[in-house]
């Protein structure tokens, strides 16, 4: 389990030819084919001012940080257009039934399963930012195409091709995440552009508004929610080609010196920027590891209520608001999300390894939600309301587990299947959600919000067992002599024509987080 040997002979199984043992200095010299990307950029313990850091970081915020929100707006808001749709009119236009409905909701998530994995080779083959962009592009035209279909086939179809395409999205911003900065940075960055869901839910809420008051004879509101929708989103797949960098060893707006500076401010999260190659060994691991389906079990569960993205409106309508005022308070669903995740994850950057026990306490206001939203008069609509929206309070507990996920997992090919079986799980949970929702429940739907509740008190028995695991494995490698297994490995590099032979460090050797026994799991 992470020995020297284990290391070579992976060398030796996908490489022999780049691999060379030097026995008068004792150490290995390796092509730059199996280690970090980054390997080249960072020798050695190189002293950086922290000021330059924070300087570098900013311009890293400044660059990225509003790309990666604004899309997570945009793709969060065209997955609603479904729900927003509902009160527009799609359901009448198309002849929907209420189990077709659903299946719309069902497919987009089947169809992010069935294409994650290769989403996830791709985007360790293929340049990030370009990979997403060509993603990007091919979902604005089906949405666009939305508009088009007159039923439940062709809404079918456009739902899928969306699902396939989106699945690029949260992988892609992972990867990113962890490449350009420190595990308390990604706490926080990663809940910064996931907050944008609740951005969205406002903006799909005034768009709809101004969809609903758009006359043009046979073409309906619906019709035209889709249609600016899908604009707004081939808009921002140009902005991404041209803007958005792929790694930091080759970020644009960064000077080599800025580079090497971006690379050493993560050699801290022993985790490297990425390798482009794909590594069988590491898959396996990931396989094996428990966390990794721990992870998964908690991403199923905590997703299943997630089907009340395309029933909410639905939900609030049936407690006798108007179709306005139905659009207008779903504006409400989003100011709770940014509000609960912004800080949840500003406390979790700030308390150290505070991650599991912030989202259990975020997690209760769900099941109060939950309680209330059973056993409330059905006269209350008000108090119903606030039932339903309370229950997005724990959207914060998923969020920290996408972050944390990525911070306990190292090894880029490991790192991309683990993030796989958690987004795989991810639409397993929200695939089976739709089906609860039938109409022999409605009005109080009793059966759905039990179900719910249910998920929401096991995933706090699962964070709680994943932080208790790896409390165990760091006590583990506490007691062990320090490893040194990894402490002399050499890539070749070519200066004015003359080869040279340079140290590479652990941080940058790919390693995973088992094989590297330095490594210590964040809680």
């Amino acid at each position: 389990m992470g020995s020297d040997a284990d290391f070579k002979r992976s060398l030796d199984g996908r490489i022999p030819s780049e691999k060379a043992i030097d026995e008068k200095h004792g150490h290995v010299a390796v092509s730059t084919r199996v280690v970090d990307t980054a390997a080249e950029l960072s020798f050695g313990d190189v002293e950086i001012d922290p000021a330059e850091a924070l300087r570098v970081r900013k311009k890293i915020d400044y660059h990225i940080l509003p790309l990666m929100c604004t899309l997570y707006w945009i793709q969060f808001m065209d997955k609603t257009t479904l729900g927003s749709s509902a009160i527009l009119g799609i359901r009448e236009a198309t002849h929907l039934t209420t189990n077709q409905y659903n299946w719309l909701g069902t497919i987009f998530y089947i169809s992010y399963l069935v294409f994650e994995f290769p989403q996830n080779l791709a985007l360790q083959r293929f340049p990030v930012g370009k990979w997403m962009s060509i993603n990007i592009t091919t979902w604005a035209i089906a949405l666009c195409a939305h508009a088009a279909c007159k039923n439940f086939a062709g809404l079918l179809v456009v739902r899928l091709i969306l699902g396939m395409c989106e699945g690029s999205i949260t992988a892609g911003f992972l990867i990113v995440t962890s490449m350009f900065y420190t595990r308390v940075e990604q706490t926080l960055r990663v809940g910064y552009w996931f907050l944008m869901n609740g951005t969205a839910q406002i903006i799909i809420g005034f768009i709809s508004f101004g969809a609903l008051h758009i006359n043009t004879g046979k073409f309906e509101p619906w019709q035209w929610l889709m249609i600016i929708t899908g604009i707004i989103t081939l808009i921002t797949a140009a902005t991404f080609w041209f803007l958005f960098p792929d790694s930091p060893t080759n970020a644009w707006f960064l000077t080599k010196e800025e580079r090497v500076i971006a690379i050493q401010r993560i050699k801290v999260n022993q985790t490297g920027v990425e390798n482009k190659h794909f590594k069988k060994e590491q898959m396996i691991e990931a396989l094996l590891d428990p966390k990794t389906w721990l992870f998964a079990l908690f991403s199923a569960l905590n997703n299943i209520p997630n089907s009340l993205t395309n029933q909410r409106q639905i939900i609030v309508s049936s407690f006798g608001f108007t179709a306005l005022q139905t659009t207008l308070l779903g504006c409400v669903d989003g100011i709770v999300e940014i509000v609960t995740i912004w800080t949840g994850v500003t406390l979790a950057a700030k308390i150290r390894n505070s991650r599991a026990y912030i989202s259990v306490a975020y997690s209760i206001p769900n099941l109060l939600g939950v309680f209330l939203v059973n056993f409330l008069p059905w006269e209350d609509k008000v108090g119903l309301l606030f039932s339903v929206w309370i229950t997005g309070v724990g959207t914060t507990g998923f969020v920290l587990s996408l972050s944390w996920l990525s911070s306990v997992t190292s090894g880029h090919t490991k790192r991309i299947t683990v993030n796989a079986v958690m987004l795989c799980a991810y639409c397993v949970g929200n695939s089976a959600g739709p089906f609860m929702w039938q109409a022999k429940y409605k009005p109080r739907n009793h059966v759905p919000w039990i179900i719910i509740g249910i998920c929401y008190a096991v995933c706090i028995c699962l964070i709680l067992s994943i932080r208790w695991l790896l409390v165990r494995e760091n006590k583990i490698r506490d007691m062990e002599p320090t490893d040194t297994s990894y402490d002399n490995v050499y890539i070749e590099k070519t200066v004015n024509g003359v080869v040279e032979q340079v140290k590479v460090d652990k941080e940058f050797l790919d390693l995973t987080d088992r094989q590297n026994r330095d490594f210590r799991y964040v809680l």
